[in-house]
């Protein structure tokens, strides 16, 4: 191998940024895509895993102080007017048709039921809202994890035919011709793959959590529409 040769296979012209630089346009739009996607989907798992561990935090909170023994009520203006925590919101939603009954000098039974429906209908509300900001992202990094090594492949494919045509331009396939090309190509498809590989994994965990939050509210729900069905029974 002659010293040109030689000098086109230098370890450094392998580097990271050596292969991004020589790279054809095509091939470096799939990089800068892909790093793009990447680093996107990372700003996405960060956030989740902070917001999820704070949504546990704040539940467990509501539900270590209803079981201290502390009342329905205390919790709830503990929470303040415009709370943060989900289940305080699910509590002062429930709370305010039991404020309404309370009022009332007497409920019929069919009053009662349609106020647990109300109660119900609006815990589900809630719910539903709670469980689109948790899951709001998840979409995009299921995309990320499926797409991204499509298109690391097609930046390999792209590579390759350059390679083929450097073949063919200079008549040579000596590996110091074709290897430069092979490696930006395979390059396209690392990226790829370091930005799908992380995502896939999020995806599946911060899934799972959402799905266990989504749980946690509704089986909060349920206890808080059982506690108003009594009380409302109680003065039937």
């Amino acid at each position: 191998m002659n010293a040109a040769a030689s000098a086109a296979l230098a370890p450094e012209s392998f580097s990271a940024l050596a292969l991004f630089l020589r790279a054809d346009w095509v091939v470096k739009g799939v990089m800068l895509g892909l790093l793009g996607a990447s680093l996107w989907s990372w700003s996405v798992i960060i956030d989740k895993l902070l917001k999820f561990r704070t949504l546990a935090q704040d539940a467990d909170q509501i539900e270590d102080a209803i079981a201290a023994g502390r009342s329905l009520e205390e919790v709830a203006e503990a929470a303040g007017p415009e709370p943060r925590q989900a289940l305080a919101r699910l509590l002062q939603s429930a709370l305010r048709t039991w404020y309404e009954a309370r009022a009332s000098d007497g409920i019929s039974e069919a009053k009662a039921g349609f106020m647990l429906q109300r109660v119900d209908r609006g815990l589900d509300g809630i719910i539903a809202r709670e469980s689109e900001q948790a899951e709001e992202g998840l979409g995009g990094l299921a995309i990320v994890a499926t797409a991204s090594p499509f298109i690391g492949l097609f930046g390999t494919v792209w590579g390759i035919m350059h390679a083929f045509q450097a073949i063919a331009v200079q008549k040579n396939t000596n590996l110091s011709v074709v290897a430069p090309s092979i490696a930006e190509a395979l390059f396209a498809t690392a990226i790829g793959l370091a930005a799908a590989i992380p995502a896939y994994v999020a995806y599946n965990k911060l899934s799972g959590d959402a799905g266990r939050f989504s749980s946690r509210l509704e089986a909060f729900a349920d206890d808080l529409a059982g506690a108003i069905a009594r009380r409302l029974s109680d003065r039937v």
